[in-house]
């Protein structure tokens, strides 16, 4: 591949100029837009900016990154120019005990614009959409059971820093594992990324502001009702898999007014808000 980043023509650039232009306005959450090249991870580089006083509403971007990590640990990489890598700062002025529900409010928001960006026969009949984007509780993206996008929230002093990693024109042979897609697998009719993470900002702006605005609280907001409609762990068999090596298993029932997964087992409802939840299928369990 060119060292130009027009190298690929199916993966153009991202403008710094432009994406401020279109996004930091007086009375909107976003203050600042920043795009770099190549960063080890957007989240540690905002975090590292929020510490030195950054304002809410300051977004990392970057067209490459060498670092990155999902929940627990995991590592997340893509070719240049291939995904949407970015982070958000925010400082919500909500009770502490829902702030759990802000990783939820950002996969409504990711899921929402590419579902609304990447429809191609929303007719009034079908409701057809080109990517069927789903919820898996609480940090993916998924499009059938492939991952298609992670969300990763991280606390900084008085803020918090939430970045995402979608996948946009990765191909079948650049997947790190088989168990991931992107909208170009999934046939997508969008290649320019700019539209996408413009609508992605603009829909998070719009589900934080009224969540904010209504001290965190989900069901006023109309978040735990948006983010059921689009969960696929609800109804779910699942396996919780806790940081002390504890594993059960159970049937997701619901998301209660935290943000916690609620799971009914042998041994009744627990409520989940640490560990790592896995989708059971067939006879994995």
């Amino acid at each position: 591949m060119s060292d130009s980043p027009y190298g690929d023509l199916d993966r153009p650039p991202l403008h710094e100029a432009a994406l401020r232009r279109a996004l930091v306005r007086d009375d909107g959450l976003w203050r600042d837009v920043r795009v770099v090249q190549e960063t080890g991870s957007t989240n540690a580089d905002l975090a590292a900016l929020a510490r030195e006083g950054a304002p809410q509403g300051t977004v990392l971007v970057t067209e490459l990154q060498t670092a990155g990590r999902g929940r627990l640990g995991r590592r997340w990489s893509a070719p240049p120019r291939s995904g949407l890598m970015f982070s958000m700062l925010v400082r919500p002025g909500v009770p502490v005990e829902r702030l759990g529900w802000l990783p939820l409010l950002t996969g409504v928001a990711v899921a929402t614009a590419v579902r609304r960006m990447t429809a191609w026969s929303q007719d009034e009949e079908s409701g057809d959409v080109a990517v069927d984007v789903r919820l898996k509780w609480p940090n993916d993206l998924l499009v059938g059971e492939r991952k298609l996008a992670g969300i990763l929230a991280e606390k900084v002093e008085d803020g918090l820093v939430v970045g995402v990693g979608l996948n946009v024109g990765l191909r079948e042979e650049e997947l790190p594992v088989p168990t991931a897609t992107s909208l170009a697998i999934e046939g997508a009719p969008l290649s320019d990324r700019a539209p996408l993470l413009r609508a992605i900002l603009r829909e998070f702006g719009t589900w934080y502001r009224e969540w904010d605005a209504l001290a965190g609280d989900p069901e006023r907001s109309g978040l735990r009702p948006a983010y059921l409609e689009l969960c696929a762990t609800i109804g779910r068999e699942v396996r919780v898999e806790m940081p002390a090596d504890e594993r059960w298993t159970g049937v997701a029932r619901d998301v209660d007014a935290a943000g916690r997964l609620v799971v009914s087992g042998t041994s009744g409802d627990r409520a989940v808000s640490a560990g790592d939840v896995v989708h059971v299928r067939g006879t994995d369990g």
